[in-house]
């Protein structure tokens, strides 16, 4: 990110990393679909490349059309971005113009999209991560924090819960580990000494 940041369009790496929308997702989202005073944006809509021709298209899933709140960061990193293309632009932005456009409001092809980032990880110096790897570190690092995985899921558009877990199940180990040693910090917190005698004397003739 810190990398990205002199690039132009900054906020729509910045916007996948923090909400973890699909690539098509965010190149097909317009400004009619963001609420900066709610702080919430509703995925309706995806831009999709057939034989190269771009054209939108509706979510694929139902659920996969749904809103995803955004934090306070997010929210002023996209008020500064419809300002500067409403300066470069030279008009106001109505609610049909994307979000992430070249500056003319063409949208911007999705190949060109992942080259874009790929060329800005290798000049960061930083292990190598595909564009689709933002959407996952998104989720893995809500599934570390104990995020419940329905939020996760429908922050993601899943189809089920059960799409999600079997998707990250590599992070759950970690997840069952951390469980437990909660779970003894609440045992231990209540009085360990009177849970130690109830259980010997469970045990008793």
């Amino acid at each position: 990110m810190a990398t990205a940041r002199s690039h132009r369009v900054f906020p729509a790496f910045w916007l996948a990393a923090n909400t973890g929308k699909r690539r098509s997702e965010l190149l097909g989202l317009r400004w009619g679909d963001v609420d900066l005073e709610s702080s919430r944006l509703g995925v309706n809509r995806s831009l999709v490349s057939v034989a190269y021709e771009l054209h939108d298209s509706p979510g694929k899933t139902r659920s996969s059309r749904r809103s995803v709140d955004l934090d306070a960061r997010t929210v002023e990193v996209l008020r500064a971005w419809r300002h500067e293309r409403r300066a470069e632009a030279g008009r106001p932005i109505g609610e049909e113009d994307r979000v992430v456009a070249h500056p003319d409001g063409e949208p911007i092809h999705p190949d060109s999209f992942s080259q874009t980032f790929n060329r800005l990880v290798a000049s960061a110096g930083v292990p190598r991560l595909w564009l689709h790897g933002l959407r996952h570190t998104h989720a893995s690092l809500m599934l570390k924090e104990r995020v419940p995985i329905r939020v996760v899921s429908e922050r993601l558009g899943h189809a089920t819960p059960g799409f999600t877990m079997a998707t990250y199940q590599h992070v759950l180990p970690g997840m069952q580990a951390d469980a437990a040693r909660l779970f003894a910090g609440l045992i231990t917190s209540t009085g360990f000494n009177s849970v130690q005698g109830s259980v010997e004397g469970l045990s008793a003739p």
